[in-house]
């Protein structure tokens, strides 16, 4: 996973992986590699949203 996503990157990645979660298309021992990089994936997307959430704040307040 390269660590400069944009956020539409990372949110299309993850719906990826949720598709072939959801279609059985991983094995088990791909499943766990999976859900790892979801997460990180999550996290990523939650920091981004965070990040954007403060600048939009901060913008409206002046």
């Amino acid at each position: 996973m390269k660590e400069t996503m944009t956020y539409e990157e990372a949110l299309t990645q993850l719906e990826s992986i949720v598709r072939k979660m959801e279609q059985g298309e991983l094995s088990v021992d791909e499943l766990a590699a999976q859900l790892k990089t979801a997460q990180q994936l999550i996290a990523q997307c939650k920091q981004k949203l965070g990040k954007t959430d403060a600048e939009i704040k901060k913008i409206l307040e002046k």
